[in-house]
């Protein structure tokens, strides 16, 4: 079963954003929030930039969101900042996207290390360009001994493909005799995803008034509760985060069972 689908308009507040923090600090916290990062280029069309003026802007919305859920107690943050699909957009953009996480890490690695941030990713890393992949490595590896939120950029990620790939190498086990099929259970297949060793995404949220999940974590967003906005990523500020996080703490998270009762 799917989480509730929600659309919500950004909520104002006079209370402070440290007040409001601390306030829902005494609630659960999703432990895992996963987003959707869209918007950046209908944001520069509406100002008449080009698209990569979104991005570039996009990136410092990375910057105030990463902060803020830290600040919250967030254990794992992922962002989908580059699909499987998004190879068929327009080169220049391409290339301007694959600078991006170079850009963000060098300004702001010094911030996420002092802020004891782990840095990881998910996706196809192989085929990225090279600055792209070194830019990663280097905050992965300067960061390794962070224990705090963990920052998860999904980069070349498809969960399609994600799928494929774990399909297969349970194949292989199979076919070698270490695995048999009747073993083959939901633990099986988790432990071959590239998200193994991270906890199920508690609160999924998309930006920009899309109401799909454009192939993301497919697998792993079964009991997700879904949080959609009108708001563009380059406009989703720190009220926003607290507002579906407001939003996500309303919700009775029951995973199949009847309200009141332990068994599904």
């Amino acid at each position: 079963m799917l989480g509730k689908l929600i659309r919500k308009k950004p909520v104002s507040s006079a209370v402070s954003l440290s007040d409001q923090i601390t306030d829902m600090k005494s609630r659960q916290i999703p432990a895992h929030v996963a987003i959707i990062m869209d918007g950046n280029g209908r944001w520069a069309k509406r100002r008449n930039l080009p698209r990569i003026a979104g991005h570039h802007e996009g990136m410092k919305t990375v910057r105030k969101i990463t902060r803020i859920s830290n600040d919250l107690g967030v254990k794992v943050l992922t962002l989908y900042a580059f699909s499987t699909e998004n190879w068929k957009r327009p080169k220049i953009e391409i290339d301007f996207l694959m600078k991006l996480p170079g850009e963000f890490l060098s300004t702001y690695l010094p911030e996420l290390i002092e802020q004891n941030v782990k840095v990881e990713m998910i996706g196809n890393f192989d085929v990225l360009p090279e600055h792209t992949k070194s830019a990663i490595h280097k905050a992965m590896k300067e960061t390794a001994n962070n224990d705090g939120m963990t920052l998860n950029f999904a980069m070349n990620y498809g969960s399609r493909l994600e799928l494929v790939e774990a399909v297969k190498e349970i194949a292989q086990l199979a076919q070698e005799g270490v695995l048999s099929v009747e073993n083959i259970d939901e633990t099986v297949i988790n432990s071959h995803l590239m998200t193994a060793h991270l906890p199920e995404p508690d609160l999924l949220i998309r930006t920009s008034g899309e109401v799909r999940l454009s192939n993301f974590m497919l697998w792993q967003l079964a009991y997700t509760e879904f949080s959609f906005t009108d708001v563009l990523w380059p406009d989703f500020d720190e009220q926003c985060m607290l507002n579906a996080m407001k939003e996500f703490q309303s919700r009775s998270r029951r995973f199949g069972s009847v309200e009141g009762e332990n068994n599904a």
